[in-house]
């Protein structure tokens, strides 16, 4: 089938087709750089990294953006507080997210191949500026320089919202330079204890909303296929996106389908800094195997709330337990890995990730059942390629159940293993009894099989 996703701009699922032969264009908005990133973060690079790899699969080509904010008064306030550039923040925090993502598994062909950073494009967010002013879209005063909203009368078209709705729902800053409250700052001056850069307006630094629209522009154009984010930057950060970008590119479309990630709810709220219930990546990832931490994220549709809880990670690694223990009983069985049709059907309705995960559930339990060599290599096949589309089931299985130990650990393990099938065989079922609550009070869970002992932690 051909691919379908839902446009928050026309709120349908609409056909996609990218507007250039040669492939799509993706532009997702990345993390602003001042300290770790929760899990709800991270929703965004995992869910659309499908995406990503999907059009890839598709198309054979794309231009993926994701991009840093590495200049924001939270970060100038965090390094103020430290009494360092802002860079020594930005590039600790920026290496420390791409470390995060690669460990929830956005690499590869999930990742983005274009990672801009705000304070490489100062010159563009400038020019953008300049062309507002000189089309009468913009004004400046008193060191700042604001975007009009009045001139732009597509202005709440994203979000549905009409104007009196969209001042209520924002922190807007009332101001005297302002000609209306809703206009939005696209440049701001700067003191001599904060970042900035010569502009004609005097040195200062650029507002939020116009750094993503002239990296945007770099580097993928002025209208670009599919611009992705959490459906919290609807408003007011996607709308003034597009209302900025479309003044500055003579009323040209900014970008054609805008897909938007629903929030993880934790504790009874919406994860977020502001409320302190998150959960960052960095320690996650250190207390949960990642691979599971992927798979939460991925079952539910990308467009619904998703509820984030250690039960919901427990599950999660008890189903891919399942999963590699099935691989695992197929360890002897050659085959290559081969995306189903099914997959594929499932990630072209909209990015449907559950759908995708019940398919490779099925494949596993067809594979369990499989009786004929011929029949267990075409499921093994379509379990690693259908894992794979998804970014999940890549390990080896001995790799997966052993997670957490090195190898004089798992020596050790295997020993206490060893000294109970003698125990066994010697029928001192007193001591086998013994070691293998030994090994269960550490965690580590015994299956006797036709093939023999088995282990995992559990």
């Amino acid at each position: 089938m051909d691919l379908h996703l839902y446009n928050s701009l026309t709120r349908r699922v609409e056909p996609f087709t990218p507007q250039d032969p040669a492939g799509p264009t993706l532009y997702l908005c990345g993390p602003t750089v001042y300290n770790y990133v929760h899990i709800g973060n991270a929703r965004g690079p995992v869910v659309f990294g499908v995406l990503a790899a999907l059009l890839r699969r598709r198309y054979g080509h794309l231009r993926y953006a994701r991009n840093i904010t590495d200049v924001d008064d939270k970060i100038n306030a965090a390094a103020k507080e430290l009494g360092v550039p802002i860079a020594t923040i930005t590039d600790q925090y920026a290496a420390a997210y791409r470390q995060d993502m690669a460990a929830l598994g956005v690499s590869g062909p999930f990742a983005p191949d274009i990672e801009p950073a705000a304070t490489a494009h100062m010159p563009q967010m400038i020019a953008m500026i300049e062309r507002l002013i000189a089309d009468g879209h913009a004004y400046a005063a008193e060191g700042h320089v604001l975007f009009a909203v009045a001139s732009f009368p597509g202005y709440g078209r994203l979000s549905r919202r009409d104007r009196e709705e969209m001042l209520a729902g924002a922190r807007v800053e009332v101001a005297p330079y302002k000609r209306d409250p809703g206009d939005f700052v696209l440049w701001k001056p700067s003191s001599d204890d904060l970042p900035g850069w010569d502009s004609p307006w005097g040195r200062g630094r650029p507002g939020w909303h116009i750094e993503c629209s002239a990296m945007a522009e770099a580097h993928l154009g002025q209208t670009i296929d599919i611009h992705a984010g959490g459906v919290d930057l609807q408003f007011p950060h996607h709308e003034n996106e597009i209302a900025q970008s479309e003044c500055a590119h003579g009323g040209k479309v900014f970008a054609r389908f805008w897909l938007h990630n629903g929030m993880l709810n934790f504790g009874g709220a919406k994860m977020a800094k502001s409320v302190g219930n998150i959960q960052r990546v960095h320690e996650l990832v250190r207390t949960h195997p990642p691979e599971a931490l992927r798979y939460a994220l991925l079952s539910a549709h990308y467009r619904q709330p998703l509820e984030w809880s250690e039960g919901l990670i427990a599950q999660s690694v008890r189903t891919l337990d399942r999963l590699y223990g099935t691989l695992r009983d197929l360890a002897d069985i050659p085959a290559a890995p081969a995306i189903p049709d099914s997959i594929e059907a499932a990630l072209r309705d909209d990015l449907n990730t559950p759908a995708a995960l019940a398919e490779i559930a099925r494949l596993a339990g067809e594979a369990r059942k499989a009786t004929s060599n011929a029949g267990k290599t075409a499921l093994k096949s379509q379990l690693l390629g259908a894992g794979g589309a998804l970014g999940l089931l890549q390990q080896d299985p001995a790799a997966w159940f052993a997670r957490g130990a090195g190898s004089d650990d798992d020596a050790r393990i295997q020993a206490l293993i060893d000294a109970r099938i003698a125990a066994k065989q010697a029928r001192d079922f007193a001591r086998a009894d013994a070691i293998r609550q030994q090994l269960a009070d550490e965690g580590i869970l015994l299956e006797d099989t036709p093939q023999g002992v088995r282990w995992k932690r559990a």
